[in-house]
Order: C-alpha cells, then structure tokens, then sequence
C-alpha cells in the first residue's frame, strides 16, 4: 500500500514529468433532484480550469433520462466554454427520433456525441433492437455521420463486453463502430493495467488506428463499485478488495486509498505512452481533481461557468 508520505510526493510530481501533454475528459451523468443539481455543477466548476477535451453526459440505460441530458448538456454549451457531448443510445426510440434529436444538437452548435448502443430496459433479459430503430452502435455511428460530421466517441472493453462470444468477435465490433465514423473508442472502466495495455496491443495488430482511451473510475464506494463491475465484466483483482477491506464506515481513510489507487493506475500507464483519460466522475470532482493533478494536469483560466 502506498504510504501517506509517497502519496504526497506523487501528487506533488512537477508537470511534464510523466511525458508528454496529457489530453482528459470527464462524464457526468443528469441529477435527479436539486440537491443533485447543486452537486453537478459544483463538480463542473472545480473541473472545469482543468481544460477537458470534452465532458460527456449519460443518458438512462434504456433512454429514460433523455430529458435531463438534454437540459444538463444545452445548459454546458449556453453557460460554459467547455465542449459538451451527450450520450445517445440506441434503446427505446426510432431512427427517425434519434436522427432529429442529433439535428436539433448540431442546430445547437453541439459537435461531439458519445454513441452507444445501449442497455436493455429495467426488466429485459436481453437487449433487443427497436422495431425501426438502430439494431447498433455501429449502425449509430453511420446515422449520426449521414446527419453532420460529428466527432464521436464510442465504447471499448479491455476485458471483453459481457455479451460477446469472444474476444474476437468483440474486436470485429469496434472496428465496425470506427470504420463506420467514430474517432476514438473510451474504454469500459478496469482495475488490471495489463489487460488494457494488451487490449491497446490487439487494437494496433488489428489495424484499428482510432485513440483507445482508457475510462478511470475513481473509488468512492467500494461495494458499488463491486455492482458496477458485475454488469459489466470488469474484474476485481483480490489486491484491491484487500485495500478497502475493513473502511466502510471510515470515508477519510477510503478517500486517501481510494485517490492512492487510481494515482498510481493512472501514472503507470502514462508511462506506458498513454496520453488520454477519460474519467467517470460519478458527479464528484475531488478524486478525479487529484490524479489530474498527479498527471501534471494543472488549472488553466478559468474556463467554468460564466457570470
């Protein structure tokens, strides 16, 4: 375990240490209530000097959150100077709907999107294609290119997407997303370095030429962070349930192991030439603010809400 004294020094690490300049971007997703609210652009605010490529915002599993990303995202692009970009997924509408939320974004001078294919509605076993909708991210992807030349981002997953028969078949399915017109492919969140590193590999052999982006989730809640994983076949390695055993009820000291983990994912593969993060936030900035800072990311001018 990282001592409190070797922390301190790697967050004090001077910029420009680690290589070269480190691109990042972060996601949130839309609040439920106001509390929530206040938390998000609190969470923006203090993020936002840190000059992100983009900031992402989630759309519900099964679309059910479109109003409230449409409202968190139209608020980023009316009140800020930072580059918003929605998610848009395939569940729960038509093409035609789709296409004409995309329009009404690019009207709205919105440029880049995250495309998904999506999950299935609360309740379904499997996911099904919409009757006359898109059956895939892929077919997202053409759509979107066929309405405006958007910069979009797709998903990845270094250990495979838990529906895949096989890591081939997997691998085949990004390509699709790419050739069909995305520019880079955000990574689902991971704890195993060499699992991605080897992923980067396949993707290079595999002719695959768009940024692969690895998507670091900070740890703020170690049993929630044991649900995500599940849905999504992301491992747990029994090294890191070692370090939370025993904090649930002692959040300063979670905090500290919490920002030690990722400070030391992050920096370690920085230094294997990785030069974009993409950061699940889970609308909370001050972990996501700190291994930014361990990077060498440091505020730029005030880029955050405007007065």
């Amino acid at each position: 375990m990282t001592s409190p004294a070797a922390l301190a020094a790697r967050l004090a690490e001077p910029a420009g240490t680690l290589g070269a300049p480190i691109e990042i971007s972060f996601e949130f997703f839309p609040p439920a209530d106001e509390p929530m609210e206040q938390t998000l652009w609190r969470s923006i605010e203090r993020l936002a000097p840190l000059a992100p490529r983009f900031v992402s915002v989630t759309y519900g599993a099964d679309g059910s959150t479109r109003t409230r990303t449409h409202k968190v995202i139209t608020r980023i692009q009316r009140e800020t100077r930072l580059t918003g970009a929605p998610h848009l997924t395939c569940v729960g509408a038509p093409r035609g709907e789709i296409l004409e939320i995309a329009r009404g974004y690019w009207a709205q001078g919105i440029r880049h999107i995250v495309a998904l294919r999506g999950d299935p509605p609360q309740g379904a076993e499997r996911y099904e294609p919409h009757p006359g909708g898109f059956a895939y991210a892929a077919d997202l992807v053409a759509g979107l290119k066929g309405v405006a030349d958007f910069d979009i981002s797709v998903a990845a997953y270094p250990e495979m997407h838990p529906e895949a028969g096989s890591a081939e078949e997997d691998l085949e399915n990004l390509r699709r997303k790419i050739d069909a017109g995305a520019t880079r492919a955000i990574t689902q969140f991971f704890f195993d370095n060499d699992a991605f590193l080897r992923f980067r590999d396949r993707c290079v052999r595999a002719g695959i030429e768009a940024s692969i982006v690895p998507g670091i989730l900070p740890i703020t809640r170690f049993p929630q962070v044991l649900r995500f994983a599940a849905r999504c076949g992301a491992s747990v390695p029994p090294w890191l349930q070692e370090r939370f055993q025993g904090l649930d009820d002692d959040p300063d000291t979670r905090r500290l192991i919490a920002a030690s983990v990722a400070i030391e994912q992050v920096t370690h593969l920085a230094r294997e030439g990785v030069r974009e993060f993409h950061f699940y936030t889970l609308n909370r900035a001050e972990l996501s603010f700190a291994i930014c800072h361990a990077l060498g990311v440091r505020p730029a001018a005030p880029v955050g809400l405007q007065s």
